[in-house]
């Protein structure tokens, strides 16, 4: 029972429903545009990468949407007004993990012209990795997408009395119905719409909730005063919740391993016409990025200025942090119906847009990686009709998620953790594969395996033994000016004292590191163990194909042709890139101990993935102005 009288917040009225089913209209229209538009496109490829004619503007927009949920839109201000505004020290983990995506991993993927990243493994290794990494992908996909669905629903449910289940179902109805009819396609236009309504909703927020509270100059002075923008934290400890080491390097393992090899984002930009237009978007991408954190992070310093004195967490106004946000809107839009129909259509934004890029990933990997190897034969009609069957089957698998999302704590630590546990390690694979020329096969299932062990062995201890709370308390909040209440008994209530539980040695150890480092610990183990591995069990550059490796190590041994030939293990290092659609099947068909079924099918993939390849400019030539958007 709450001390204090929490103040009288308006719920939703009718002028606010109508905003909101706006959103969901204009989503759901698009779909049929495009279901329309597309109807005589009956091949499965123009359904789950648009053909690849996709150009970089809206593939930008879509990026920067999927990426930048609900969970940013509710949980980044909650979190800048709680610990403080260092979570701005996220832009330059955008920008190295943008950079390390655009020219590390997007070309080498490019370039082998494959639909799923998961293909890229079976050319590099074999389909055992194939298959361990399409499996990982897809349960850490289905847990993540149940915490976008659920959590601004919980959210909104508790603070504008908008209905729980209701807005959880129609959110999975509305995306199931426009990524099944539309394909990749609609997935994209509705996320460059749903761009436009993110950031206007954050900046109407930010211009009421700033004159509310006596200006920029005001609200900057109160958050100084309030110690939040005490952002450069140089401490070098690891079991710090947020420091300038955990968001640089903590945070760029875990957004890389979100986006330098995710397929979500790679199918994205392997939809672009060109390897240009592909980094192109990337690169207006960061801009978003950064424009959406800039925003996030001021919502959370006009709101620690409106509530510095009287704080509705603390006074038990709301029942969890992630309410903040949408209580905040509720009560400084009371007077203006339809603007916090508005907000919600901002968060809801977020969440149709990464659950619809989560339905076409998940879609696009079992298709290619588990129903296409099994059924090679299938035609483009019925593998068409499939890709929407299975976007219906994993838009309800995802729907069904958000019931165990409640279990799993603050949204953006839970979200940022699944991905660091699952992420990690998947980025470790891809880093052996394409940067070490000397991996193998078994040093990339042993380095998976180690790195999913150490990942899961870290988050499941935080998650049962949280950190102290010296490592990741919050900066004080105070409720000096709420109204109390007149019962003697809720003030004089006490907590009993409860002796502390036992925590083992590890607890307050390797239990106790930062969320954001459970991504670098993933990956740096999948690597090094993969290393290790296949040091032990030898290595045959000679049968990889170069276009499969990054020459990173050129870099470093520019000076020395013989040392470049040493360090790339056999690897053809002065092949040309560019011949790689005509020499792939040669080298494939070289390969020691290859199965003839696995060159039939590289061989069939290659001269249909390439009829349009113009490798002098790494892009596909356009075969129809149909085609174009």
């Amino acid at each position: 029972m709450s001390n204090f009288v929490a103040p009288e917040v308006k719920k939703f009225v009718a002028w606010d429903y109508v905003v909101f089913a706006a959103l969901f209209l204009v989503c759901a229209s698009i779909g049929i545009f495009f279901a329309v538009k597309e109807r005589k496109k009956k091949t499965s490829k123009e359904f789950l990468v648009g053909g690849k004619q996709m150009t970089c503007g809206p593939i930008a927009f879509s990026l920067t949407t999927s990426f930048m949920s609900a969970v940013t839109v509710l949980g980044t201000p909650s979190e800048v007004y709680r610990y403080g505004a260092s979570f701005i020290l996220f832009f330059l983990s955008y920008a190295l993990v943008i950079i390390f995506t655009a020219e590390l991993f997007l070309p080498v993927f490019y370039r082998s012209g494959i639909t799923s990243t998961y293909e890229y493994l079976e050319l590099r290794f074999n389909k055992i990795v194939r298959l361990a990494a399409t499996l990982i992908y897809i349960l850490q996909t289905i847990l993540y997408t149940g915490i976008v669905v659920y959590a601004p629903s919980l959210a909104l449910n508790q603070v504008t009395g908008f209905d729980l289940w209701g807005s959880v179902v129609a959110t999975g109805v509305v995306c199931t119905f426009y990524c099944t009819l539309g394909g990749l396609k609609a997935v994209v236009w509705t996320d460059a719409f749903q761009m436009i309504v993110m950031v206007v909703g954050f900046v109407t927020v930010l211009i009421r909730g700033t004159a509310l509270n006596g200006g920029t100059t005001k609200v900057w002075e109160d958050a100084y005063e309030g110690s939040r923008l005490n952002i450069f934290d140089f401490d070098v400890d690891p079991l710090r919740r947020h420091t300038l080491w955990t968001i640089v390097i903590g945070g760029t393992f875990t957004w890389l391993g979100l986006y330098g090899v995710n397929q979500s984002t790679i199918q994205r930009c392997i939809s672009c016409k060109s390897e240009k237009h592909a980094k192109l978007a990337l690169y207006l991408n960061l801009l978003g990025l950064w424009t959406v954190l800039v925003c996030a992070v001021f919502c959370g310093l006009v709101m620690y200025s409106h509530y510095k004195s009287c704080d509705p967490w603390t006074a038990d106004f709301i029942s969890a942090p992630d309410q903040l946000m949408p209580y905040f809107v509720m009560d400084i839009f009371s007077s203006m119906p339809g603007v916090p129909g508005l907000f919600v259509a901002c968060a809801f934004s977020g969440t149709l847009s990464t659950v619809a890029a989560s339905i076409n990933a998940l879609a696009t990997v079992t298709f290619e990686d588990l129903v296409k190897k099994s059924f090679p034969s299938l035609s483009d009609k019925m593998s068409t009709w499939i890709s929407k069957g299975l976007c219906i089957l994993y838009g309800i698998l995802c729907t069904s998620m958000a019931a165990a999302a409640s279990l799993l704590g603050g949204v953006v630590q839970a979200s940022l953790s699944i991905h660091g546990m699952c992420g990690g390690p998947m980025l470790g694979l891809f880093t052996l594969g394409i940067v070490f020329p000397c991996a193998n096969w078994k040093g990339a299932i042993g380095g998976l395996l180690a790195g999913i062990t150490l990942a899961f062995w870290a988050g499941t201890g935080s998650f049962i033994y949280p950190a102290p709370p010296t490592k990741s308390i919050p900066l004080q909040l105070l409720t000096l000016n709420c109204t109390l209440a007149n019962s003697t008994e809720a003030l004089t209530t006490a907590a009993a004292t409860t002796a502390a539980p036992d925590r083992p040695f590890l607890a307050d150890t390797w239990y106790s590191l930062s969320y954001l480092y459970f991504s670098a610990i993933g990956c740096l183990g999948c690597a090094i163990t993969g290393l290790a591995i296949s040091f032990i069990t030898g290595c045959k550059g000679e049968d990889i194909p170069p276009v499969l490796i990054k020459p990173v190590c050129n870099l470093f041994c520019f000076w020395s042709e013989r040392l470049k030939a040493f360090l790339w293990c056999g690897v053809q290092h002065d092949s040309q890139e560019v011949d790689f659609e005509k020499n792939l099947p040669e080298v494939i068909t070289n390969k020691t101990g290859t199965d003839d079924t696995f060159k039939n099918i590289i061989n069939k993939e290659n001269k249909c993935q390439f009829p349009c390849y113009n490798p002098e400019e790494n892009s596909y030539t356009n075969m129809s102005r149909e085609s174009r958007l």
